[in-house]
């Protein structure tokens, strides 16, 4: 017998640490080749690390939480033979790791990470729960599997827990990777979230992964920018007649909600306030403009926080920004979402729904300098002059849009000043139609 110590291995260029976000085997674990040990967290993505060898887990790195750094011991293995250590354990070779990547967040601007840290002594592990009885297993078709490209571990994994792998969504390249298959189990399983022996006791949390990237940037952002807001409220009565007219003879396209109008209106008036649409590097003290609009959009999931980008915003019609919306909202919460999809984004708009309350001050996507965010709509009496010039009460719709922006780069004059404007096109819809 002898011992595999398996490094952790250079996952991105420019990548010189990362964190365990979550250990898959435990001291004393058999695994084999192939099979899935942890999840790192780099500053860009979520990677899976599987084994390159079998046998059994005797130490690991540390907890989930804990920095390591590249080339750093992850996982030291049990093997049949020799091994990859002599001499009181030095590694006799560095073998490159089998690992797949599934991106789970890409920030505008990745606060720093936290400084390596070094692995703590592992605890005992408990003892391994009994296996399932082969018999309760939902056998999977041997056919079916071969016609899909997953590892021989991502194959038992699905057969084991009764899943057709040819039902499951890829993240990438058409190969089904255990994400894949975490995915799959979140939005298919049935039964509430914890069992009711839990309810009511106190839980400590420890604020890790995504959790914590979103924690450190939420902190650096209201730390270093200097936010205002600016609140104003809309009267979207016609848009939202527009929006009905619209949908009624859609066809087969995707219905248009009030996030489309908004985007296309912020696009038509960019151009004339360039200063929104920018970032700030102030280590540099340099303002970037940009000319095209690649539209952040705050979209919750089950992991958390994330902000997918429609690319080209000013580009896309009423239609085409509804199926984007769509389809990145879906990729984002179901864990597909490519890295170039979450990432860049020049403005962001945030949208709760019809919980968006009266008034947000939501808090900037650094390196942005300017967040929207549509609040509720609801119905008030208001004064509308008619065309005779005689005011009368009329039921409206009305919602307040919030904007926060960085008072380094964004005077108020230019907020107020962009505000009323965008309430000129919301108010106006046909505005935002014309070419």
């Amino acid at each position: 017998m002898g011992r595999y110590t398996f490094r952790l291995p250079d996952i991105g260029e420019g990548i010189a640490e990362a964190e365990i976000v979550a250990w898959h085997v435990k001291i004393g674990d058999r695994i084999e080749e192939d099979d899935r040990v942890a999840d790192m967290m780099t500053d860009k993505a979520t990677v899976e690390m599987e084994s390159p060898v079998s046998g059994v887990v005797v130490e690991v790195a540390g907890e989930a939480g804990d920095v390591i750094a590249i080339g750093s011991p992850l996982v030291v293995i049990e093997v049949e033979g020799a091994g990859n250590e002599v001499d009181g354990g030095r590694p006799t070779e560095t073998v490159a790791a089998v690992a797949s990547v599934e991106v789970d967040v890409v920030e505008a601007a990745p606060a720093p990470a936290p400084a390596s840290v070094a692995a703590p002594e592992p605890a005992p592990a408990p003892k391994p729960a009994p296996a399932e009885p082969a018999e309760a297993r939902a056998p999977v078709p041997a056919a079916v599997h071969a016609k899909v490209m997953a590892s021989p571990a991502v194959r038992k994994r699905a057969s084991d827990l009764g899943i057709d792998l040819s039902e499951v969504r890829a993240a990438e390249d058409g190969r089904v990777r255990h994400g894949d298959l975490d995915a799959f189990l979140s939005y298919n399983a049935s039964g509430g979230f914890q069992p009711a022996g839990m309810r009511g006791k106190d839980e400590q949390v420890r604020v890790i992964g995504l959790r914590r990237r979103i924690a450190e940037n939420m902190a650096a952002s209201k730390r270093q920018i200097p936010h205002f807001a600016y609140v104003e409220e809309f009267d979207v009565t016609a848009l939202e007649e527009t929006r009905a007219q619209l949908n009624a003879g859609r066809g087969d396209r995707p219905k248009l909600t009030m996030l489309p109008f908004l985007i296309s209106a912020i696009c038509k008036l960019l151009p004339k306030y360039p200063m929104l649409n920018a970032h700030y590097d102030d280590e540099a003290g340099v303002v970037t403009r940009y000319g095209s609009v690649h539209l952040g959009m705050a979209a919750q999931t089950p992991a958390g926080l994330m902000v997918p980008v429609i690319r080209d915003a000013q580009d896309r019609n009423l239609w085409q920004l509804a199926t984007e919306i769509g389809r990145l909202a879906n990729a984002a919460r179901d864990g597909s979402a490519k890295s170039s999809e979450l990432s860049g984004s020049t403005i962001t708009v945030t949208s709760l729904g019809p919980m968006g309350g009266v008034a947000t001050t939501p808090v900037i996507n650094r390196p942005e300098v300017a967040i929207i965010g549509p609040n509720r709509i609801v119905e008030r009496p208001m004064f509308v002059k008619g065309a005779d010039g005689v005011e009368r009460i009329e039921k409206r719709k009305i919602m307040n849009i919030s904007m926060s922006c960085d008072h380094r780069v964004v005077d108020g004059w230019d907020a107020a000043s962009f505000a009323q404007d965008l309430k000129k096109l919301i108010e106006a819809p046909a505005l935002i139609l014309a070419g």
